[in-house]
């Protein structure tokens, strides 16, 4: 049985999406049980030179969706960054799993042994197989964000658990 782009893709993100609402509500609760303003927060960083909590959950949806979007042949929806509570950030991360299994499966399960060109920076594009940059890329960079975002929660306090960055529903 071989597994499609699409389905390894869409069933990892599904994940993330999941574990993701989980994390950011703890977050909101956790804050609020402290008496800490949302924005502090959201604009916690792990080290100076990275990107605070709102940053980390809009790469996030940003790496998945778009990267998607281009693995289908479609020109992504834009999104505004200007979350400014857990709320927000909830509701683009529903935005983006929306967008994603609006993809035609079809079209991103499209020349499997094909190749795909891609920006990868400022002024810089790469070119790998379309599987390659799935896994490597898309689905790399997304759990990267995603796992930063927890540890950003987990460095302040916030009770998370492996179980939450699993997507795993509360017993």
């Amino acid at each position: 049985m071989s597994i499609t782009l699409s389905s390894l893709a869409k069933t990892q993100l599904d994940q993330t999406y999941r574990a993701l609402g989980i994390i950011l509500s703890k977050g909101e609760a956790h804050a609020s049980e402290c008496g800490v303003e949302e924005s502090v927060y959201l604009n916690w960083r792990l080290a100076a030179d990275m990107y605070p909590l709102t940053r980390q959950i809009q790469l996030v949806s940003d790496f998945s969706y778009r990267g998607l979007a281009r693995l289908a042949g479609v020109e992504p929806m834009s999104m505004s960054d200007d979350e400014a509570t857990f709320e927000a950030l909830r509701a683009r991360i529903d935005k983006a799993r929306e967008a994603v299994w609006a993809l035609d499966p079809a079209a991103m399960d499209a020349d499997p042994q094909g190749s795909i060109t891609f920006p990868a920076g400022p002024g810089r594009e790469l070119t790998t197989p379309r599987q390659t940059y799935v896994q490597n890329y898309v689905l790399a960079n997304t759990m990267f964000h995603a796992a930063t975002a927890y540890d950003i929660l987990r460095n302040i306090g916030v009770p998370l658990g492996k179980a939450d960055m699993m997507g795993m529903p509360a017993r």
